[in-house]
C-alpha cells in the first residue's frame, strides 16, 4: 500500500509541503504567472516616471525633496522584513507552526513600521513642501508608483495576517502551506520593487 503523497506521513509533513500536492503545485505556477504581469505593471509605472520625472511645473524637484535617512530606515525595515519571511519558510519546513506564525507576525509589524513610515513622507511632502498628487507631472508620476507599492504592502499585511489565523485555525498542513509560501514569495517580489523604486526613485533623483 502506498502513502498518498498529500497526506502528512505519521503525522508529519513532506519536507517542502507547498509542493506535496498537484494543487499546491499550481498553485505555485499560478502565482509565477501573476508576478509576471505585476513586473509588467511595474515596469510600465517605471518608464512613466523615468519620462516623467523632469517635468516639476516650478515645483519641488526630486534633489529638493526627497529626505534620504528616512527613506533609508524605511529601506532597511523592508529588507528585514524579507529576511523574516525566509525564517518562516525553514520554520515551515520543519513542521514549527508557532515559530511559522512568530516570524510571520514579525514580518506583518515591520511591514506596517514600513507603511508607517511611507504614509508620514507623504504627509511631509504635502503638508510642509506643498508636494500633491496634482502639483506636476513629476508628483503625479511620483505617488503612482510609490504609492502603488504602498497598496501592494498593505495588502500583504493583510494577507499574511490572514494566513496567520488559518494556521492557528487550521493547522499547518499541505493545504495552508503552499498559502504561507505564495504569500512569503508575493512579499519578496514587493521587496524586490522597493530596491528598484529606492535606486531609482531616490537615489537617482538625489544626484540627479
Amino acid at each position: 500500500m502506498t502513502t498518498s503523497h498529500a497526506e502528512p506521513v505519521n503525522g508529519k509533513l513532506p519536507h517542502e509541503p507547498e509542493k506535496a500536492t498537484l494543487e499546491g503545485r499550481n498553485k505555485l505556477i499560478g502565482f509565477w504567472l501573476f508576478l509576471g504581469g505585476e513586473t509588467v505593471l511595474f515596469g510600465t509605472l517605471f518608464a512613466t516616471f523615468l519620462a516623467l520625472r523632469g517635468q516639476t511645473n516650478d515645483g519641488p524637484t526630486a534633489n529638493e525633496l526627497f529626505h534620504l535617512p528616512l527613506v533609508a530606515a524605511a529601506t532597511f525595515i523592508l529588507l528585514v522584513s524579507s529576511l523574516t519571511s525566509v525564517f518562516a519558510i525553514q520554520a515551515m519546513h520543519k513542521g514549527n507552526r508557532n515559530s511559522l506564525a512568530l516570524w510571520l507576525g514579525i514580518t506583518v509589524v515591520l511591514g506596517l513600521g514600513f507603511l508607517g513610515l511611507e504614509i508620514y513622507e507623504f504627509y511631509e511632502y504635502v503638508k510642509h513642501k506643498e508636494f500633491g498628487m496634482t502639483t506636476s507631472a513629476f508628483s503625479s508620476a511620483f505617488y503612482t508608483l510609490v504609492g502603488f507599492h504602498g497598496a501592494h504592502v498593505a495588502f500583504g499585511i493583510v494577507w499574511i495576517g490572514i494566513i496567520i489565523g488559518q494556521l492557528f485555525k487550521k493547522g499547518l498542513t499541505v493545504v495552508t502551506a503552499p498559502k504561507v509560501y505564495v504569500s512569503a514569495m508575493y512579499w519578496h517580489f514587493i521587496d524586490v520593487v522597493w530596491v528598484f523604486i529606492f535606486t531609482v526613485v531616490y537615489l537617482l533623483g538625489k544626484v540627479g
